[in-house]
């Protein structure tokens, strides 16, 4: 059994450990706050801007639908993996790798794969077996629509141009502070109109200008707003992860200090009665 010294530093240790683990939880907390205020804000607009466009290209035929939508053999693909630039948030950041190699093994197996990474961890890890596109961990540091359309603009035009025939991007989905659901979902080219969805876009519009000029105007936007979803939604997940992983430290610092405690008060009193059972002899000897 380690002496009490070594059992006082040990819970010390953790008592700071402790300290740690619970501001790190409150500073994630308050910043979660913002980011579900900002994700919730961006939802509704980006649905029913994609609501828009789909009523638009569901009465275009062929080219019409413009150079977004044209699909092709896919040889190239582009990744777009967004994690995290720091740590200590659980899996969070592991299973947006782990999917990121599924994808390539089971959905792009003949295809060469690159990346683009928004986040140092992503980076750090894909970058020793994937070819990197380009590598945007800085983002976080000035994150707003503005930077991201940067970013979203460098890949339409690396679609436009026809490097890429694919291009996806993974992220983790804010549900809610514990539930993070990993999402891959494909930026380019355009999904099609599910068929269901025939009837509530069926509609007779007058369209001023052209429907081919309104969808150039929107779809950009449209696509700049996806991304910047797709981050803002990982940086709402990240805090949530975060904030649940330091919780759950928290309570393990606690527990593992409360058991040290009780460890500790039994080798002091072993200790006490060692020390007793001595004196005790000592008097019975000098008795005799």
């Amino acid at each position: 059994m380690a002496n009490l010294k070594e059992i006082r530093n040990r819970i010390s240790s953790i008592g700071s450990t402790m300290q740690i683990t619970s501001a790190m939880k409150m500073v994630s907390a308050a910043k979660l706050k913002k980011a579900t205020d900002t994700i919730e804000a961006m939802r509704p607009y980006s649905e029913k801007l994609t609501e828009i466009i789909q009523n638009i290209s569901a009465t275009l035929e062929g080219d019409n639908q413009g150079v977004y939508s044209q699909e092709r053999e896919v040889n190239n693909v582009l990744v777009v993996v967004v994690t995290s630039n720091r740590g200590l948030c659980g899996a969070f950041n592991s299973n947006i790798i782990k999917q990121v190699n599924v994808l390539k093994q089971e959905s792009f197996k003949t295809a060469n794969v690159d990346i683009l990474t928004i986040g140092k961890k992503g980076y750090d890890v894909l970058s020793k077996t994937f070819n990197v596109f380009e590598n945007d961990s800085d983002f976080y540091d000035h994150n707003n629509f503005e930077n991201c359309s940067v970013i979203a603009e460098k890949l339409m035009k690396a679609f436009v141009d026809q490097k890429y025939d694919s291009i996806q991007v993974v992220y983790n989905q804010f549900k809610n502070a514990a539930t993070q659901v990993v999402v891959t979902e494909q930026f380019l080219p355009l999904l099609p109109i599910e068929v269901e969805q025939s009837n509530a876009v069926a509609m007779d519009y007058i369209y001023e200008p052209s429907k081919e000029e309104i969808l150039d105007t929107l779809i950009p936007m449209s696509l700049k707003t996806q991304l910047f979803k797709a981050v803002s939604d990982s940086v709402a997940s990240e805090h949530g992860a975060r904030m649940t992983a330091m919780h759950k430290a928290t309570d393990n610092a606690n527990d593992l200090r409360n058991d040290l405690k009780l460890t500790y008060n039994k080798a002091r009193q072993a200790a006490i009665t060692n020390e007793i059972l001595e004196i005790v002899g000592g008097a019975e000897a000098l008795g005799k």
